[in-house]
């Protein structure tokens, strides 16, 4: 198994970054969180609540790729825990964002990935990895513009 984990302190309450995640519904939303970010739809429930479904469209490494995850667990103002599911589900085991309190007004928000790869397969797709880990930095870089600039 192998966890890519990326952290970024924001100055913004949990409170502030959990309801900007839940408040993404729209193309334009999920757009301005990463350039290469392309397209969202709920196709179940509401955005970020426990049994919702989401696709996500992106793209990682110069390729275009389309992600469906579930919703497994949310923790309000805490966490968010997803899987993929199929056919990402046979190599990504499960995702979260987790938002942990740090003084009056900020937080650390962690973004992780759990992915099925063995030695020989991560050595097959180095750079596509590498592509993710900067994909994620970017992400945590981005929320923490979008949430300090608009004071949320």
């Amino acid at each position: 198994m192998l966890v890519l984990t990326d952290s970024t302190e924001i100055r913004s309450t949990p409170e502030k970054v959990f309801r900007w995640f839940k408040g993404l519904r729209e193309k334009a939303d999920y757009q301005s969180w990463h350039p290469e970010h392309v397209d969202v739809c709920w196709a179940k429930g509401e955005p970020f609540e426990k049994g919702s479904i989401a696709r996500f469209k992106e793209y990682i490494h110069g390729q275009l790729y389309t992600f469906t995850f579930l919703c497994t667990k949310v923790v309000p103002n805490r966490m968010i825990e997803y899987r993929p599911l199929f056919p990402w589900s046979v190599v990504m085991s499960k995702g979260a964002f987790a938002l942990e309190p740090k003084g009056q007004d900020g937080c650390i928000f962690t973004a992780t990935i759990s992915l099925r790869l063995g030695p020989l397969c991560r050595k097959l797709v180095r750079r596509r990895l590498e592509a993710l880990k900067q994909h994620m930095k970017e992400e945590g870089e981005i929320l923490k513009k979008l949430l300090e600039a608009n004071g949320n």
